[in-house]
C-alpha cells in the first residue's frame, strides 16, 4: 500500500536542483533531472552527509561533505557497483511533489 506524502511544490525544485525535505520521519533528497523528479534517501551512507544539500550536475549528485557521487535517477554510487542509495517512488499531483516512503525501491 502506497504511503504518499506531499513534500514540496514543483517551484521548490526546478531543473538542476537538489532539495532536502522531510517525509514523515525520513530525510529525502529530491532531485530534478531535466524536469523529472527523483527521490533518494537523503542521508549519505558514507558519514551521514545531507544529500539533498548536495550539488546536482546532469544526473550526478555529489554529497556536500566528502564528495561521494550518486546517479540521481537510480541511486547507483559512481565508483562502487555494489553500493546503491535507496530511492523512493515520486509522483506530481498538480504542482505538488509527493513521495511514497512506504518501501524504498
Amino acid at each position: 500500500m502506497a504511503d504518499w506524502i506531499a513534500v514540496a511544490q514543483l517551484t521548490d525544485c526546478p531543473p538542476g536542483a537538489a532539495l532536502e525535505v522531510v517525509a514523515s520521519d525520513r530525510i529525502v533528497a529530491l532531485l530534478n533531472v531535466e524536469g523529472t523528479i527523483y527521490a533518494l534517501d537523503g542521508v549519505c551512507p558514507h558519514q551521514g552527509g545531507p544529500l539533498g544539500r548536495g550539488k546536482l550536475v546532469g544526473c550526478a549528485l555529489t554529497c556536500p561533505w566528502h564528495g561521494w557521487q550518486f546517479d540521481a535517477r537510480t541511486g547507483q554510487h559512481q565508483l562502487s557497483a555494489t553500493l546503491v542509495q535507496p530511492s523512493f517512488p515520486v509522483r506530481v499531483v498538480g504542482i505538488t511533489i509527493e513521495v511514497d516512503i512506504g518501501q524504498p525501491e
